[in-house]
This record gives structure tokens, sequence and C-alpha cells, in this order.
């Protein structure tokens, strides 16, 4: 039989586990993002293992956008998870807003936008990874966008991957339904079955299972639209197949410019934009998509915001700027609720319709 433990053997163990921070790294990786910055707190050991998690983290990088006077700009910004600090990264080669901004291998894809008051763009730009320079790469074939969906589709058949880029503005100023497939090394665009409805300014994003829900939106005299599509891939084996889409239970009230996400538990989050009346949201709203599909209120961000950049990791959402605005909060899932972070985003006045993604 074991005897009890004694005085030596607890300070022992307490000092082997204070001590190795490879245990902590493990314990912040459960905790998640938020929580593992509290665990900092405890040990010199518990610090060093949330350093060693944290860095494993992708960066959340912000790129392009409009200043509150309506200047288009080419800064890219990228938020160190570890230390919450914002570091330049090299520009983009066209200053744009309102383009669509992914991560395909690696690599930072910019595709279309505004480029000025009156010129909707079909430029593809690339940061490849090692490259200390964003390159020129073949322009969409299917002309300029702005305001689009835009997700990574994981395939093995192109040179540099491909992208699905969904609705938005065309080149003329006009509301597009069009889905299309992009392979980014050529810029050709293959159709694909449209919306069930011409929409932009939308929140669209990838779910594990591979479908992409579109959510929100603006409609004809920028009506908000609080209907839902969830867009569900080819079966694998399917040569030559088209996506097919189909209708989700709509919002408690349409908004446009928002956001969204997915959440940790599969769950999609939309977060944010503007209301019938034009009014900014704080508000958010999340979906399961599963035999019970319905939405739930979730917590409403501090701040109300439309055009921002958004993202989740590690079981939290990070949101940064919108009109008017260039602080940045994270969303805790185990907490359910928001927290500020300390440093906005690094420039002068409110930065909106950027893109955004995790590198």
């Amino acid at each position: 039989m074991t005897g009890p433990t004694t005085c030596a053997q607890a300070s022992w163990a307490v000092a082997h586990v204070t001590s190795l921070s490879e245990i902590w790294a493990i314990v912040a990786e459960h905790l998640g993002l938020v929580g593992a910055w509290q665990l900092m707190l405890v040990c010199r050991a518990a610090c060093a293992g949330v350093m060693e998690f944290l860095g494993t983290l992708p960066c959340f990088v912000v790129c392009g956008g409009h200043t509150e006077d309506n200047e288009v700009v080419s800064d890219v910004w990228r938020l160190d998870l570890a230390t919450m600090r914002w570091n330049t990264m090299p520009a983009l080669v066209t200053a744009r807003s309102g383009h669509a901004c992914c991560v395909v291998r690696g690599a930072l894809v910019v595709l279309g936008g505004e480029i000025s008051s009156n010129d909707i763009t079909s430029s593809v730009e690339m940061l490849i990874e090692g490259q200390g320079a964003f390159k020129a790469f073949p322009s969409l074939s299917c002309g300029g966008i702005m305001d689009a969906g835009t997700v990574v589709v994981e395939e093995d058949d192109s040179t540099a991957g491909q992208v699905l880029v969904l609705g938005g503005w065309t080149d003329d100023f006009e509301q597009a339904s069009a889905v299309h497939l992009v392979d980014v090394a050529t810029g050709v665009c293959t159709p694909q079955p449209n919306l069930l409805q011409a929409r932009d300014q939308f929140a669209a994003a990838r779910l594990p299972d591979g479908c992409v829900v579109c959510v929100g939106g603006c409609g004809d005299n920028y009506v908000p639209i609080p209907s839902a599509v969830v867009l569900q891939p080819p079966v694998q084996a399917a040569l030559d197949a088209a996506w097919t889409r189909r209708e989700l239970p709509a919002l408690s009230a349409g908004r446009y410019g928002c956001r969204g996400c997915v959440l940790s538990d599969g769950r999609f989050a939309v977060l944010g934009g503007l209301s019938s009346n034009h009014q900014l949201l704080s508000s958010c709203e999340t979906l399961a998509v599963d035999e019970i599909q319905h939405w739930e209120p979730m917590s409403p961000m501090h701040d109300s915001r439309n055009h921002f950049a958004c993202t989740a990791v590690a079981g939290c959402i990070i949101v940064a700027g919108g009109q008017g605005l260039k602080s940045v909060e994270v969303f805790d899932e185990v907490l359910d609720r928001w927290l500020r972070l300390p440093y906005d985003i690094p420039i002068d006045g409110g930065l909106s319709s950027m893109g955004s993604a995790l590198l």
C-alpha cells in the first residue's frame, strides 16, 4: 500500500511541473488564445509554455482598404498573436479596397477591389513565402470584382491553387449572383451555378465539411438581405461537376457590410454590418448548420462595425477596424464575451473595406 505523499515529494512534483514549459504549452493549446494570455500570469514556465504555443499560431494580416478621407491604401500589417503588436509587411503593388484576400498554399493572395471611385480592377497579386514583395499574377478572366465573397478550395489540380469567388460588384458596377472557380496561377474563372440572388457586402466562410455559407449582404437599392445560402462542393470522384446550393434559415434581420467566420464547434457566426435603416450594428448571430438549423444571438461586440477585418483562430474571433474605427477586439468562445485588445491598427483615423487573412 502506497503511503501518504510527503512534503518533499510534493515539493519535487511542483518544482518539476512549474519548470516544464512543454506541459504548459499543451495546457495553453487547450485553453485557446485568451486563456493562454491569462495563463502567462501563473509562473515563468507557464509564460514560456504559452509563448511556445502562441508561436505556433499564424499571424492576423490586414491589407489595403480605405481611410476616413476615402484614401485607398496599399499598406499591409501583421498582428503577432504572441506580442499583440502590429508589424509592417511589404505593401501591395496596387492600392485597393473592397478586395478579396485569402491564403492559398501559404501565399497571401489579393484579388480585385476598387482602386479609385470609378474603377474596379480584375488584377491579382500574391505574396509568396520567402519572397520580399507582392508580385502581379494574371488578371481575372471574368473581369473586375469588388465586395465579393471568397473562400479557398482544397484541390491538387492547379499550380498555385484555386479560390471560389461569389457575388459582389462587377467592373460595370452591377450586382452579381455569379460564382466562379478561379485558378490563381492563370486567372481563369470557371462558372459555377449562380447564387440564389445577387448580393454583395455579405459574410462568407467555409465550414469544416467543405460547404460554403453566404449570409446577408446588400440587395437592390441598398436593402439588406436576411437570407442565407449554403454551397456544397461536388463529390471528389465526380469529374467536371459543379457546386450545388440550397437555402438556409434567414437571419433575424437583414445586414450588409457584415463579416463571418466559423467557430471552433463548427457554428457559423455573422458579425456587425449595417441594418435596414443604415445603422451600424454591434450584434452577432450564430447558425448551427446541422439537422436542426436555427440562428441564435451571440454576445455583441463592444463597437458597432461594418466593412471590418475578421478572423477566427484558437477558440477566438478577432475583429479590427471598420467604418470610423481602428480598434481591435477579441471574442473568447469559452467566456462568451468580447475583450478589447490594447493595440489599434497603426493608422491615423479609421480603416475599412480591407482584406484580412491568417498567415
